[in-house]
């Protein structure tokens, strides 16, 4: 049997903690703080966002405007920029043209590493031995790994995720365990935090992982305050996630 801790659809100010034995899915609960034991970070910290052409505008943008805003909560704050293979402008799946800040070559240290979903994450991205290098690289070094939505392929194919639980966008659940059958793949959860990787759904539901992370590294006060800030009605209970033991 394995030990989890799940923030169940409630909005008591507890956290839920379960033994998965046949069902994925069941629920015990327990008052167990998940934040008590979290040490806030003493320095900023450098967040790289891996923006690739066709990524798609929610997956990037939605976390990268939460930790862009903890400056104004938090001291010191989250520095996040974006890294691509190279300096050229890459265009979002959308038809948003962005610049990078850095490329492979010249990014600087990477405290939190996030890739949110593009266009070919399931295909001919995992394809792609310099991406999946870099990536394999800076999140075997980083304090803390991200995936939105289908960005969890290019964890997984970089090996980030073996031995942990992990999770991704539910219409791809399937090719997901098809792609990877050694991965304990979990779904119906918006998210999932195993070890120093959290792993989401994706979509519109792309704020609740960021928010999560700064409340896990910062505290609700910080959270709270983000979310305000972005008017998101904040609730990380009423988030069903799977979290660390």
């Amino acid at each position: 049997m394995k030990k989890i801790l799940v923030l169940g659809l409630s909005l008591m100010a507890v956290v839920a903690c379960g033994r998965f034995e046949e069902d994925k899915n069941q629920v015990a609960q327990t008052t167990k703080s998940i934040f008590s034991e979290a040490a806030k970070p003493d320095k900023v910290l450098n967040v790289a966002f891996l923006a690739i052409d066709g990524v798609y505008n929610s997956e990037l943008m939605a976390p990268f405007d939460i930790f862009h805003h903890t400056v104004f909560h938090v001291d010191p704050g989250m520095k996040v920029f974006i890294v691509s293979p190279t300096k050229e402008v890459i265009t979002t799946f959308e038809g948003i043209r962005v610049m990078p800040d850095y490329s492979f070559d010249d990014v600087p240290d990477i405290d939190v590493l996030v890739v949110p979903s593009a266009e070919h994450n399931m295909d001919t991205d995992l394809e792609d031995e310099r991406l999946i290098s870099f990536v394999r690289e800076k999140g075997t070094k980083a304090q803390y790994i991200m995936s939105l939505c289908d960005g969890a392929f290019i964890l997984a194919q970089a090996g980030l995720l073996n031995d942990l639980k992990s999770t991704t966008f539910p219409g791809d659940i399937s090719q997901f365990r098809e792609t990877f059958p050694h991965l304990d793949v979990y779904e119906d959860v918006n998210f999932v935090h195993d070890g120093k990787t959290i792993t989401s759904a994706g979509g519109a539901s792309s704020y609740n992982p960021a928010l999560y992370l700064v409340e896990y590294l910062y505290g609700k006060k910080a959270a709270d305050g983000v979310a305000e800030g972005m008017v998101i009605d904040w609730n990380v209970h009423a988030v069903k996630s799977i979290l660390p033991d």
